[in-house]
């Protein structure tokens, strides 16, 4: 069920629905002139907060001079401090533009909806604001899009190309990883060796297949980096539709489910409600912060 469309609601015929397109990823421009997303003043609504540990300097060294009270303790240069024998702390020239890479979730999960837009859908619309935010405030921007069994990254760059690469990649990725079973755990890897040190990390998806080993390199991305978790979910996947039996299909296979069992339903809407609170637990680790996002919801108005 978790890659089928609904056969009962009309609205998903229509392709903007379904699939992103390019003009409306373009369209979006505007609407992401009214965010701000500067990385030193983020505020998540709903959990998980956070403010840049390298709120003052950038990540670019450029000298080492002795300690002095109140320096960082991750700044400390060890090479240097064993050298001679005294510590020094390493000191980083401000860079101006931030790198801001975005993750995206392609994987068939994501192609379900039975309100609003596809998850896929909605997420690179998600994509498309953060990218025009980080384009007009100056900062680079580089990507990720992972499928069931392919992967694509590209380097931060600079300026409106850099976004319509993106919203191109969006549109018609061109893989260039392929694996049997690209798991979000070899996903988050990839991503753990391309975000370099101090970028500001997007990953929008369902999450499904979050384990331990995928929470791990998120810890550990999360040590360098900022990073923001965008939650996707269709409102099905958290609560079942009234008493009824609902056929769903994905034009090659039917199932119907009967929500007539109560305790089936309670279940079902407990294993969703524990998947998010165990989300917003590991979120509120320093450096990781959480957004919920429907698929009838306004994106713009998710990260107000």
């Amino acid at each position: 069920m978790e890659h089928m469309k609904a056969a009962t609601d009309n609205q998903l015929t229509n392709s903007e629905l379904v699939s992103v397109k390019l003009k409306t990823l373009v369209a979006l421009a505007q609407k992401a002139s009214a965010l701000n997303l500067r990385h030193d003043q983020i505020r998540s609504g709903q959990s998980g907060g956070y403010l840049s540990r390298f709120k003052g300097r950038g990540m670019e060294f450029d000298e080492s001079r002795l300690y002095q009270p109140g320096d960082d303790i991750r700044s400390i240069d060890w090479k240097v401090t064993a050298r001679t024998d005294m510590p020094h702390t390493k000191i980083f020239r401000e860079e101006r533009e931030r790198p801001v890479f975005i993750s995206v979730d392609y994987r068939r999960a994501m192609a379900f909806a039975t309100r609003g837009v596809f998850k896929s859908v909605q997420a690179a619309k998600l994509a498309a604001l953060l990218a025009w935010a980080a384009q007009q405030h100056g900062d680079r921007i580089g990507g990720q899009i992972f499928g069931d069994h392919s992967c694509l990254e590209l380097k931060p760059q600079n300026g409106k190309h850099a976004v319509l690469r993106l919203f191109n990649a969006l549109v018609s990725p061109n893989f260039t990883v392929n694996s049997d079973n690209m798991t979000l755990e070899r996903v988050l890897s990839r991503l753990l060796q391309h975000a370099r040190p101090g970028s500001l990390v997007y990953i929008i998806s369902d999450f499904r297949g979050l384990d331990e080993k995928s929470e791990t390199h998120l810890l550990k991305l999360a040590r360098h980096c900022e990073v923001a978790l965008i939650h996707v979910y269709d409102p099905l996947e958290s609560h079942l539709p009234a008493k009824g039996c609902y056929r769903f299909t994905d034009e090659r296979r039917d199932i119907v489910i009967d929500t007539g069992d109560k305790q089936r339903i309670l279940g079902y809407q407990q294993r969703f409600q524990q998947r998010l609170e165990h989300l917003q637990h590991l979120c509120q680790k320093p450096g990781l912060t959480l957004l919920n996002c429907s698929t009838a919801d306004d994106p713009l108005e998710v990260f107000r």
